[in-house]
């Protein structure tokens, strides 16, 4: 049983701050060049909390995570963030474009807290593994905050879509006035509802109740808050099955830590879009684009991409174009010797996955890894998962200017993962690789703030 609760938010006050200035895309969105400009944007910007610039002279008593907690704490006591005055489940839409095309879509969820279970429980599936790196990250500074600056994006499935018609009055796209609206630097419009009507709150907990949640973005985020919930029942003496509170009559965690800040996502709308991931991988000893092409032909057709007529090397949206027209499992291969479509022959790679299950063997980034990588690259899975000689990119672009510049040995393009691979392998307790998914837009960093004390 899923149990969702409404909260008492943390805000920024739009009367004080610009709300373009002070919001962030994900902390693992956000490059070096993107955390400069957060910090010249405004004195008051998110990342000074979610990912602030570590110093020379850090120690155990003073580095980026205490400056965050501190940075946090004066914020409230300036009137900067302001903590609501009743509890409420906050409606949230997204339009964009869709990277790629000219179709504008809207994606839209709203933003509570969701209980924190385990995996075992199966009422929230992960459906791809995690760097050990970034969750005790996480965890550090979600200990020194005692905050979530950030939600984690949820799926479920509702085909009646009946907390839309709660939220919004329609299950499409709505024209009720937002309570806020910002627009990010990928030019995507984020609007925000703020509901607090009791009945309505007691009405969309209801229809979310059986629902089953799988985590599209936000894996170490949950399983490091899942881990530290344990942590503080221990540290409390309170068990993890405790009935909930009220808050104002309506329901509330048993402890803080028992819940985090999600936003739920239907997964039967139309509104949402997964981007693929490329690999590009580096430090290969004595590495050859054409000797590669050679050994992958045991496992793929192997087809040369000619150079344009002009003598240059084809751009992104080429060899992306003649990847999407390849049918089946496909990759590009770009090197430095040239650019390489290989179309997977299942009679030679289904022997190679043996110990994978059917659904896991139709896989793109599954072949990927699994022949790809570890086979053809000798990269072992422990190799990969630390990232010591591979880097994932959602820009193809930027994949293949890594491999121009020789900061890179060769760039594989991905097709992205379907929704409906990433929920048959949830819900069947299976996972993907790491980052087989980049689920576009990104909620907002900075909308709403869930804090523990």
């Amino acid at each position: 049983m899923a149990q969702l609760y409404p909260f008492r938010a943390l805000r920024y006050d739009t009367t004080r701050v610009n709300l373009h200035d002070v919001v962030t895309q994900p902390y693992d969105k956000i490059s070096a060049s993107m955390q400069d400009a957060y910090y010249a944007a405004s004195p008051y910007n998110l990342i000074r909390v979610i990912l602030g610039k570590t110093k020379s002279k850090d120690t155990d008593t003073e580095n980026v995570y205490t400056r965050a907690a501190a940075t946090l704490n004066e914020w409230r006591a300036e009137g900067i963030l302001r903590e609501e005055a009743e509890p409420a489940l906050y409606g949230y839409a997204q339009t964009y474009v869709a990277p790629g095309t000219v179709e504008v879509r809207e994606r839209r969820g709203f933003i509570a807290l969701g209980q924190l279970y385990d995996y075992a429980d199966q009422v929230v599936y992960r459906h791809e593994q995690t760097f050990p790196k970034h969750k005790s990250d996480r965890l550090a500074l979600f200990k020194a905050t005692r905050a979530y600056c950030e939600q984690i994006y949820m799926l479920y499935s509702d085909p009646t879509f009946t907390a839309e018609e709660l939220i919004f009055g329609a299950k499409d796209k709505t024209t009720k006035p937002a309570d806020l609206e910002v627009t990010d630097e990928y030019n995507v419009q984020h609007r925000v509802w703020k509901l607090t009507d009791p009945a309505l709150i007691e009405r969309v907990l209801a229809a979310m109740a059986d629902k089953k949640l799988i985590i599209a973005d936000g894996h170490h985020r949950y399983e490091t808050s899942t881990a530290y919930m344990h942590e503080r029942a221990a540290e409390l003496g309170i068990s993890e099955d405790a009935a909930p509170k009220t808050d104002a009559g309506l329901p509330a965690p048993a402890f803080p830590e028992a819940a985090m800040m999600m936003t739920f996502v239907n997964m039967d709308q139309p509104g949402i879009t997964i981007l693929p991931t490329h690999r590009v991988v580096f430090g290969l000893i004595g590495f050859s684009g054409r000797e590669f092409a050679e050994k992958a032909a045991r496992y793929f057709d192997v087809e040369e991409i000619p150079n344009t007529p002009e003598g240059l090397f084809p751009g992104a949206p080429s060899l992306l174009d003649r990847l999407k027209q390849a049918p089946g499992v496909a990759f590009i291969a770009a090197t430095r010797d040239g650019d390489f479509l290989l179309r997977a022959r299942a009679e030679a790679i289904t022997p190679l996955l043996a110990e994978l299950s059917p659904r896991q063997q139709q896989l793109d980034v599954v072949q990927l890894h699994k022949v790809i990588l570890e086979k053809l690259l000798s990269l072992n899975e422990e190799t990969v998962r630390a990232g010591s000689n591979v880097r994932y990119l959602r820009e193809a672009t930027e994949a293949l200017a890594q491999v121009g510049s020789g900061n890179a040995d060769v760039a594989f393009l991905t097709k992205p993962v379907t929704l409906e691979q990433m929920k048959d392998i949830s819900l069947n307790l299976e996972v993907m690789p790491q980052k087989s998914t980049d689920f576009y837009p990104k909620l907002l960093s900075g909308l709403a703030m869930y804090t523990l004390d």
